[in-house]
């Protein structure tokens, strides 16, 4: 098993892969699992809708004594076309976790110690976000139609998030923070290590940019939720940008020695030692 683990350790976390091998396909499988259970659980804690619906008024609160409360604005804009509401429905349901799913299995595939990375930092923001979702429930603009918001998905798309085949994965007061923006972000950065490539790198910056944008205009996320989203991500960057340099490396190397000290058996001093005691 330790064996196993190892390997599995090394090979994915290599900084170049040597292709995919029928044995990395539990890797997706554990990857898909991880992403699952992130998706239940927050969909499973959409309860506290007053605290949600009061937080929201405190944020709004919090931008218009800055001058940042600039979403009905926004919106109103976009909202001249159909057009321009058909695109930023498109970027916010399709350019989001469907696009990270599509770049993580070409960096499975093409660059493990990336692929490894992303899906690191799209895990641990999770885990922090769902501390958050918890702790402050926040409704998004599409539920104050009184402030003029629109819920475009629904409206212009026939996408609704509350639809009966998604409301198991859904919290609809998990509006802070904004893991669309935040994913993003780690996507763009991502993809920008990985490759020189200057339209890969300025595909994944425009994305960035769009889904900041589409965030506001769909009406699902106040620009605060975004700042979140971002403030979230950073620190679970870090930290999986550690577990590549350091974390995985230690603990494949711990396997290893245990591994050794096994095979020789509790009875067997370690190499070298018998040969001074004989002397």
């Amino acid at each position: 098993m330790r064996d196993h683990l190892a390997r599995y350790l090394s090979r994915v976390t290599a900084t170049r892969s040597a292709g995919v091998a029928w044995a990395d396909l539990s890797e997706i499988g554990l990857a898909a699992a991880a992403f699952l259970f992130y998706f239940l659980v927050r969909g499973a804690v959409v309860d506290r809708a007053a605290d949600a619906f009061a937080h929201a008024r405190m944020i709004v609160d919090w931008q218009a004594a800055l001058g940042l409360f600039v979403e009905p604005s926004l919106q109103e804009w976009t909202l001249q076309s159909e057009a321009a509401v058909l695109f930023f429905n498109f970027v916010y349901f399709w350019l989001d976790f469907p696009l990270i799913i599509a770049v993580g299995l070409v960096l499975f595939a093409t660059s493990r110690a990336h692929y490894t990375l992303l899906r690191d930092a799209c895990l641990i923001s999770g885990g922090f976000a769902l501390i958050v979702y918890w702790s402050f429930p926040v409704a998004p603009p599409r539920f104050f139609p009184e402030w003029g918001f629109v819920d475009t998905l629904q409206v212009y798309s026939s996408l609704s998030y509350q639809a009966q085949s998604t409301q198991p994965f859904v919290n609809p007061y998990a509006a802070v923070p904004s893991l669309h923006v935040g994913w993003a972000a780690l996507l763009a950065v991502t993809v920008w290590m990985a490759t020189r490539n200057p339209w890969a790198r300025a595909g994944v910056a425009l994305v960035f940019v769009l889904q900041s944008i589409s965030v506001v205009v769909t009406g699902n996320h106040f620009l605060f939720d975004g700042l979140a989203g971002l403030l979230v991500c950073a620190p679970a960057f870090a930290i999986a940008i550690w577990l590549q340099r350091r974390g995985y490396p230690s603990f494949s190397s711990l396997l290893g020695r245990t591994r050794q000290r096994s095979e020789r058996g509790p009875g067997l001093a370690p190499a070298g030692q018998s040969e001074r005691a004989g002397r």
